[in-house]
Parts: structure tokens; sequence; C-alpha cells
């Protein structure tokens, strides 16, 4: 896994840790309905990482557009999917979007060098 990418991983991980520990009841149901919601349904995880990742790409949030970008890779994208993907997000988010797709971009060219 690239340096930043471990990282941004370890961080994720603690942060979501130290979050869940201290045991409040919205936030614990909120973290599992995030959760529930990329499982395999009427449309595949893939299908529904996809969908976050244009909607992360809109919204302009690295750190969602990063996991999403992982979690797609994972689950077999391709890098026409992934530019067909970034398109979405960036014709329905318009050209504030362009510094996340450049970041997006750097991501995933790490994701490819690994294999």
């Amino acid at each position: 896994m690239p340096e930043r990418e471990d990282e941004w991983s370890r961080f994720r991980a603690e942060m979501n840790r130290r979050i869940l520990e201290r045991g409040n009841l919205s936030v614990k149901r909120f973290f599992a309905l995030d959760t529930q919601c990329y499982q395999p349904g009427a449309l595949p995880a893939f299908t529904k990482e996809l969908m976050g990742l244009a909607a992360s790409t809109v919204l302009r949030c690295d750190d969602c557009i990063a996991y999403h970008v992982r979690r797609c890779k994972d689950l077999g994208m391709t890098e026409e999917q992934f530019w067909e993907a970034m398109n979405v997000g960036l014709v329905v988010g318009g050209s504030i979007v362009i510094p996340h797709l450049r970041r997006a971009v750097a991501l995933w060219d790490e994701l490819a060098a690994e294999g």
C-alpha cells in the first residue's frame, strides 16, 4: 500500500475506533447505516461504491473520494470505469471539482502502480 494511503488508513481506523468507543448511540447508528448502505442488495456493492465515488466527487470530500477509490479498486474497478465515474462527478459538480479530480487521479496512479 502506498505510504500516504497507508497513513490515511491507519488514521481513519484509529479515529473511527475513538469515535465509536464513546458509545453515542446516534453516532453508532449512523456508522452502521453507512456500512450497511454499501452492502450488496438490489444493486451490487461495486455499483454502490461507484455511486459513492461520484457523489463524493461532487461533494468535494477528499477523504470520501479516497475511500471509494480504494473500495472500487479492491472490487475490481478498471481504469476506464474510474475515468467514467470521475467524469460523472466532474459534469455534475462542475469545474470546482477539478482539484479533487487531481488528487483522485494521483491516488489511482499510486494504487495502479502497486498492482
